[in-house]
């Protein structure tokens, strides 16, 4: 996994920045409900969705949490004396605190089955009664838009998505949180080039090819092969899935 820490100073430049940032911001609006008045974003990063979530929503109490100081730190000054450092398996929340609970590009990160299940079970227990928790589900498939890129990558070994739809709907079922809608969204400006992939790929950002691994530099000398190597290709098209609370336990 990436060093947040590190990443956090760069990480809304090399992923899309703002316009990225909104076009999620209005798809998670499209499936939290019209008076929801506690908030909780999971995993809230930089705070550059987060903030949008508040400003669209004035009349919300809105809260992020994040595990990283750095990403922490650059959503504490985005959103002053609502960001709080916290692991999202161990929320140090009340049950039923909240009225929505969001997790945006989160479950794809976590290596283990029972880390996945333990976010959901904790977004679960923070959400009150009719409350709804959403997430994006199967994050690494987004980027799979049919292109030369992706042909070259084909053959690359993969781990087992810990985000895949169905895995992310029954862990929330097991937890008595039923489908309340889902939605999709551009992750403009994310378009991969050629050149770029290969730079990612020497620094380690595809988790089955380690940096300088004769396997890494065999897919990256088929992206050097390319043509247009600095023109992005489509952007990826992320998912989200929207789980309702019963209201009455």
């Amino acid at each position: 996994m990436l060093d947040y820490d590190k990443e956090a100073a760069a990480y809304d430049a090399t992923r899309g920045g703002e316009p990225r940032a909104e076009a999620a911001a209005d798809a998670l609006l499209g499936l939290i409900p019209a008076g929801t008045e506690r908030l909780l974003d999971v995993a809230c990063g930089t705070g550059i969705v987060t903030r949008r979530l508040a400003a669209a929503r004035p009349a919300t109490r809105v809260t992020g949490a994040d595990l990283t100081y750095g990403m922490a730190r650059m959503a504490a000054g985005r959103l002053p004396g609502s960001v709080l450092l916290a692991d999202s398996r161990r929320l140090p929340f009340r049950d039923g605190t909240f009225d929505a609970v969001t997790s945006v590009w989160l479950l794809h990160l976590l290596d283990e089955p029972e880390d996945v299940r333990a976010v959901v079970a904790e977004c679960a227990r923070v959400l009150r009664p009719g409350g709804v928790y959403v997430t994006t589900v199967d994050k690494a498939a987004a980027h799979d838009v049919g292109s030369d890129i992706d042909a070259v990558l084909a053959p690359r070994p993969r781990r087992p998505a810990p985000d895949a739809a169905p895995l992310v709907e029954s862990y929330a079922a097991a937890h008595r949180l039923h489908p309340a809608g889902q939605a999709r969204f551009p992750g403009r400006g994310q378009g991969r080039s050629p050149r770029r992939t290969a730079a990612d790929l020497r620094r380690g950002w595809f988790t089955q090819l380690p940096p300088g691994a004769p396997l890494t530099e065999r897919f990256v000398s088929g992206l050097e092969a390319l043509p247009d190597q600095e023109r992005p290709r489509a952007d990826p098209e992320f998912s989200l899935r929207a789980f309702r609370k019963p209201a009455v336990d």
